[in-house]
């Protein structure tokens, strides 16, 4: 570690192997980023994502990476919740995902849950590239604080573009610092986890699904492209998970 925190970058690339499944011609991940293949299922690759120590801490800087080729699916899972904590470094942590999905191809991107810690100042920036035909499930949860501690300051922002054009552009900020309001009833109501799923498929373009609410504090919105999006807000991460992912599969 440096006086300016830590520089790591994490790559993947998935291709059609032409063999029914799907090859990673790319799998590299350097200093607390790890990568490792585990068991497939049919045509479909699955990749941990392994922290190799704590982190973000301040100063931090992370990347992932993750390229989809024609025809691949590609699943990508981490192993443990990512835990922002302040650091001997002052200043902001910064985790960057970037992600693009080719024409024909999928990406199921369901990681553990980003953990925001007190005293932490974490800065999340997502941005999704998806070509025409394009297939994704992108998942995001993060939880404000653990048991018994106020929350870090968190920035998140999603950026989705659909052959060029915006699909979803979002930003949030929570904790110590971020703008007024932020926890009163008109944004987190006193709740502590919060996650949304953005699922793409070319058959929402015929007929996605109605919006709709999925419980008291969760709701289901078709987006102006073949896409939804689902947001929920529950006291925990557990009830959150189960939230999100009885969403998931009441889309099928």
């Amino acid at each position: 570690m440096t006086t300016a925190g830590v520089r790591a970058t994490a790559r993947i690339s998935a291709r059609d192997d032409g063999r029914g499944g799907t090859s990673l011609p790319v799998l590299e991940g350097d200093g607390p980023l790890a990568l490792r293949r585990t068991r497939g299922s049919g045509s479909e690759a699955r990749v941990m994502l392994v922290g190799a120590m704590s982190g973000p801490l301040g100063g931090d800087h992370f990347t992932v990476e993750a390229e989809v080729g024609e025809g691949a699916r590609l699943r990508v899972g981490s192993a443990a919740a990512t835990i922002a904590l302040p650091g001997q470094n002052k200043g902001e942590a910064r985790y960057d995902v970037r992600l693009h999905v080719a024409d024909g191809g999928e990406l199921r991107w369901l990681p553990e849950q980003l953990i925001s810690a007190g005293g932490s100042e974490l800065h999340v920036s997502s941005r999704i590239e998806l070509d025409e035909g394009a297939r994704l499930v992108f998942r995001e949860e993060q939880v404000l604080g653990r048991v018994g501690e106020e929350p870090g300051r968190l920035t998140s922002r999603l950026t989705v573009r659909l052959d060029g054009r915006p699909l979803l552009d979002q930003e949030l900020a929570c904790g110590p610092g971020a703008p007024g309001g932020w926890d009163g009833p008109a944004v987190l109501a006193g709740h502590r986890a919060l996650g949304q799923l953005v699922v793409v498929r070319p058959e929402f373009g015929k007929e996605a699904p109605a919006a709709r609410l999925l419980g008291e504090h969760a709701a289901l919105v078709p987006l102006a492209g073949p896409a939804v999006l689902v947001t929920a807000l529950a006291p925990d991460a557990l009830l959150l998970r189960r939230l999100l992912d009885e969403a998931l599969r009441t889309l099928g």
